[in-house]
């Protein structure tokens, strides 16, 4: 179904990852927004990085607690690209860097400390060979890690998110990443979840477009605050 059918009613899903291919194969698609409620996690800005993408505070005077707040949500290791909504980005990167997995890098960490709410840490890898989605959650006191591997499939993509709904305590996503139709190209994708992204709740996002042969690279940005 198209992301925006599954966004459009949603007032806050939190952090959000697809990963996909464009209709012709071509093309790898990433695309990653966050949200807030708090001013600490409104007050941010995606900016590129050279291949990457990091987060800054937009008014450095309002930044309260970075730890969780600011990192580099997209890193490119050779012809593959990860994105996460924390800094096991870092985390991802470097053990893959030293010839481990993705699997095992996330291994070494878990959800976010901040209880009540114990938010999932949501990850991603592409390539031109396929992609996978982890999730790491709270789950009766430990936590729970799940890897879902997917094959290239033309104009198609797999969407995950942090929170299932709004609420107090937040609801964690729950089941597999949902089935999402991938745009032809980057600014449409771009423009189709923005618009679909609730108002008051929207900070930033970003999608990347990457060729998988030539590994050259499109890169939308939008920050809310400007």
């Amino acid at each position: 179904m198209k992301i925006s059918e599954l966004l459009k009613n949603n007032t806050y899903p939190g952090r959000g990852i697809v990963i996909g291919y464009t209709k012709d194969g071509k093309k790898s698609a990433i695309a990653y927004f966050i949200m807030g409620r708090s001013v600490n996690s409104r007050n941010r800005v995606f900016l590129e990085n050279g291949d990457d993408v990091m987060i800054k505070a937009f008014d450095e005077s309002k930044l309260s607690d970075p730890s969780l707040v600011i990192y580099s949500p997209l890193r490119v290791l050779d012809e593959k690209t990860i994105v996460t909504n924390g800094d096991q980005t870092d985390t991802v990167y470097e053990g893959m860097k030293a010839g481990g997995t993705f699997e095992g890098a996330l291994r070494t960490r878990m959800y976010e400390p901040d209880e009540p709410n114990y938010t999932p840490r949501i990850s991603g890898i592409v390539s031109k060979d396929g992609y996978k989605l982890s999730i790491l959650k709270y789950s009766q006191g430990t936590c729970l890690r799940e890897t879902f591997d997917y094959e290239p499939l033309c104009g198609t993509g797999h969407f995950i998110h942090t929170y299932k709904c709004d609420g107090n305590p937040i609801p964690t996503f729950e089941g597999e990443p949902n089935a999402v139709e991938i745009a032809d190209d980057a600014a449409s994708f771009a423009k189709e979840i923005w618009e679909s992204l609730n108002e008051d709740n929207k900070v930033s996002l970003l999608v990347r477009y990457t060729d998988n042969e030539t590994m050259e690279k499109e890169t939308v940005i939008i920050n809310k605050n400007k």
